[in-house]
């Protein structure tokens, strides 16, 4: 499959280490992941389902101590602490070598080691990165077959070149003895004891953020955890914006998000380039460029409809991997909560017992069919608003970027930041509630700065560092906002109905951009005059509630600076200058 004296090399250390019965490369071809997934099926990995109506389709349980990303077990390994933390779990990495070395020891035999050679971006692009995984989970390789570009392609591609060493094995799925390892200064990441996606589809956040996070920084380009989109505009021009969101704020419906019916009859379309992930580099002409380097989507399930996001809905009908859903034993097809109003009569839970609707736990809390994390993986290819530009060599040119969270009253619906500095300033203060996603507690609100809390590979001060640096780099800047679609009345209710209708406030953010309407400056930003937010055909929504949504609550906003000014503390000494003087400037403005 290749000389490349690297790729072999990984390959025979591994097999000394971990003692593997047999080892199959991944040839990406359509013959032998099917051979694959008929093996899945046979060993109880996978279940078949209904051909019909889900050709392609297969589910997947996992063992109940494993659905979710482990914050608490995902460590960032490097020579010097400060390197990597405050915000990441630290590890020197000589020690957390032996103690993995030590786990990983013989842990193949028995078990068939994969080798999944595969690429992040378009095979061949001058943004994209190769990695190799190793892995005893045929769970693992299908879904990064679907996650990524797999094959003796990306081998050749590589030639002799340079990769991102990846070691995963399930193990024994011991939650005690389960880590999540990232080593950006050795190029390797190495996971076990999980078999949850986000924890050992090592192309995914491990490679593509945390990893890649740490090369944007040695080699002048970003890695963020951000949507792509593109709007057209009736005249038939396309403008690009990515966006930030925490867990659980509507991310993947602004992906893939569909015009209001006063929009699709103007001619407006959108355009989902990617949901999660991008790379972001400066382009000839000076502008920021974008690329999507996943090749799937890895959604959260419940709440996926028709009515909240069909295109996402739709993505899934072939060809995709369902996580810790339900299973609708009259037809063999999926449900979970939200898919449907009615709840199927016959439904095997995602623990796989049957399911009685209307029980509750211990505390009285609803059990639900579907796992509140449970997943999907399908092909970015089904996405029925898929952009022609998903597999362009350079990416697609912002024109924005935008940050968001899940704020009741402090931020409003949206605001522009007054420079590029000031912009970094207004991602590193990014507040949400936290989500399932994450285990832990849930509905808790923490600082997530440009959502990459998780996910930044170095010292975050340094990260907040870069994002200032790029700056300089960058002759033609996109404008920079934030945007809360979760503010909410006196009774607890949102005030904007959110999903399509946000692209209403998108029109009035590339109307910013190209200079087409003015805006009023407060003391966080410059937020829009009300009558600029077209609310044409919008339900309980006048001129006098955008006035409420828009308002800046001076004492709010003092409030948050002490909580700011508490996370900076928390960072340490690398937090840049620039973002105190952004900080000082903003408690001036307050007062």
């Amino acid at each position: 499959m290749t000389d490349n004296k690297k790729v072999l090399k990984f390959i025979e250390d591994t097999k000394a280490l971990c003692n593997p019965d047999k080892v199959v490369w991944i040839d990406g071809s359509e013959e032998q992941l099917n051979s694959l997934r008929a093996l899945a099926v046979k060993e109880n990995i996978l279940i078949k389902l209904n051909e019909e109506k889900l050709p392609g389709c297969y589910l997947h349980r996992t063992c109940v101590n494993d659905v979710a990303r482990v914050e608490g077990r995902t460590f960032i390994c490097s020579k010097v602490k400060e390197d990597s933390s405050p915000i990441n779990n630290w590890m020197e990495t000589g020690e957390a070598l032996k103690m993995l070395n030590g786990l990983f020891k013989n842990v193949y035999s028995g078990r068939t080691m994969y080798v999944i050679p595969y690429s992040m971006g378009a095979i061949g692009s001058k943004f994209s990165k190769i990695g190799i995984e190793l892995t005893d989970s045929v769970y693992v390789v299908l879904n990064m077959a679907i996650m990524t570009r797999v094959g003796q392609k990306v081998l050749d591609a590589l030639a002799d070149g340079d990769f991102i060493k990846g070691l995963h094995s399930y193990a024994d799925l011991d939650e005690e003895k389960r880590y999540i390892c990232q080593f950006p200064e050795e190029n390797l990441i190495m996971s076990i004891n999980s078999n949850y996606g986000g924890n050992v589809l090592l192309g995914k956040k491990c490679f593509a953020l945390r990893i890649a996070s740490y090369l944007g920084k040695t080699e002048g380009w970003m890695a963020e955890h951000m949507l792509i989109l593109g709007i057209e505009n009736p005249k038939g021009e396309i403008k690009y914006v990515a966006a930030a969101f925490p867990s659980a704020c509507g991310k993947t419906n602004l992906a893939m998000i569909i015009p209001p019916e006063i929009y699709k009859k103007k001619g407006y379309k959108c355009w989902c380039v990617g949901d999660d992930i991008a790379w972001i580099r400066v382009g000839k002409d000076g502008r920021l460029w974008a690329v999507n380097p996943e090749n799937g989507f890895f959604g959260v399930a419940p709440g996926t409809n028709m009515k909240s996001n069909p295109n996402a809905l739709l993505s899934t009908k072939k060809n995709t991997i369902f996580t810790n859903v339900a299973l609708n034993t009259d037809d063999n097809t999926v449900w979970w909560e939200g898919l449907t109003k009615e709840v199927p009569e016959h439904l095997i839970d995602w623990k796989g017992n049957k399911y009685v609707a209307g029980r509750v736990d211990e505390n009285g809390k609803p059990i639900k069919a579907a796992h509140p994390n449970s997943r999907f993986t399908a092909p970015t290819v089904n996405c029925p608003c898929l952009s022609d530009q998903f597999e362009a060599q350079d990416g697609v040119p912002l024109s924005a970027i935008i940050f968001g969270g899940r704020r009741a009253k402090t931020a409003p619906l949206v605001y522009q930041s007054k420079d590029w500095n000031n912009g970094v300033f207004v991602g590193s203060i990014m507040a949400s509630e936290t989500t399932a996603a994450a285990t832990g507690a849930v509905g808790v609100v923490r600082r997530d700065p440009m959502a990459m809390r998780p996910f930044v590979g170095y010292n975050m001060g340094d990260y907040f560092a870069h994002w200032i640096e790029m700056g300089d780099k960058i002759a033609n800047k996109p404008k920079i906002f934030n945007v809360n679609w979760f503010r909410t009345d006196k009774d607890g209710n949102f005030i904007w109905p959110g999903f399509g209708e946000n692209l209403r406030v998108i029109e009035w953010i590339l109307d910013r951009c190209e200079n087409k309407v003015d805006a009023v400056e407060t003391p966080i930003g410059f937020v829009p005059k009300a009558e600029d937010i077209n609310i044409e055909g919008l339900d309980g929504i006048t001129k006098d509630t955008v006035k409420e949504l828009l308002s800046v609550d001076k004492e709010s906003w003092t409030e948050e600076t002490k909580g700011i000014e508490q996370f900076y503390k928390e960072i340490g000494d690398r937090v840049p200058k620039e973002l105190y003087a952004e900080l000082e400037e903003l408690k001036k403005k307050l007062k």
